[in-house]
């Protein structure tokens, strides 16, 4: 990949997050779809050894975490960036409306219960950050279908600051644990949207993707742009780092997710197993064994 500021997309609350101001767009960082393919294939092998290092060294864990609106990209780009890592390392986890159980538990359980082991990768396809997002957008979740203490939601606007600091504990909690958690917000512009949303209209083998909800929820843009806004300039911290994507190029975005997320990989003080002399002259010693059976 051409030398490219990966800093220029990270917001860590060290300044504020404006999302008018967050590109959509950015020059392409590939020469041409075959290019594009070979940067991609190189990324994702070496994000695999990445991850094989940290099994081994098995002292840290990685949690991404992917928000976006809707056809902004997030099951493709997980597609492309995580294709080539050890299956046994990584694991994928889509957040769904919430089900009964789940809404008779507190907010955050269903994520919870989804963290990955050390050594290995949690990949959330959206996340607790719906809790903040779908739910400022439309507070009658809260009042109506969350199962809360009426005395929780008669003052919406301190329930959503305790939410924020609840998800800022748990990701220090994590940090203070050995996990690392990355957060990327795919940022698509309302007009790369639209043709997307059209283009699983018209295409008959692509009508599946499509959902009805999605029409609906594009009405509430401006509401959504200004949910994510305030979530990120709550929850952006220097050891859980917001990352803001340009998405309306799908090659773009996946190099930039793929690149990010393998600095991000390098600062960890990973050590890789030594070769231990006496283990390996006692090892030798079944190799006739295995030989003889």
């Amino acid at each position: 990949m051409k030398d490219f500021d990966l800093d220029r997309f990270r917001y860590d609350g060290s300044q504020p997050f404006k999302i008018k101001k967050a590109p959509t767009k950015v020059d392409d960082l590939y020469a041409d779809k075959d290019d594009y393919e070979s940067r991609r294939s190189e990324q994702a092998a070496e994000i695999d050894s990445w991850q094989e290092k940290m099994y081994a060294h098995n002292h840290y864990g990685l949690v991404v975490v992917f928000q976006a609106l809707d056809a902004a990209g997030k099951d493709g780009t997980i597609q492309h960036v995580f294709t080539g890592t050890n299956p046994t390392g990584v694991r994928v986890y889509s957040f769904k409306r919430p089900t009964e159980q789940e809404l008779d538990h507190d907010w955050l359980w269903r994520s919870w219960r989804e963290l990955p082991e050390r050594g290995t990768i949690g990949i959330f396809n959206r996340s607790y950050y719906e809790e903040v997002l779908v739910t400022k957008v439309h507070p009658e979740i809260l009042t109506e279908i969350q199962r809360l203490p009426e005395s929780e939601t008669k003052d919406l606007d301190k329930l959503f600051k305790n939410r924020y600091e609840g998800i800022r504990d748990v990701e220090k909690f994590l940090h203070h644990n050995g996990f690392v958690t990355l957060k990327f917000y795919l940022h698509v512009s309302k007009d790369e949207q639209a043709d997307r949303l059209i283009a699983r209209i018209e295409d008959a083998e692509k009508n599946w993707k499509f959902d009805e909800g999605d029409v609906k929820e594009r009405g509430y843009w401006d509401e959504y742009q200004q949910a994510y806004e305030e979530a990120i300039n709550e929850t952006a911290t220097q050891h859980a780092p917001w990352f803001v994507i340009p998405a309306d190029d799908k090659k773009n975005m996946r190099l930039l997710v793929g690149r990010i997320i393998i600095e991000e990989l390098k600062k960890l003080p990973i050590k890789e197993p030594k070769p231990d002399k006496k283990r390996f002259e006692e090892l030798q010693k079944l190799i006739p064994v295995i030989r003889g059976q």
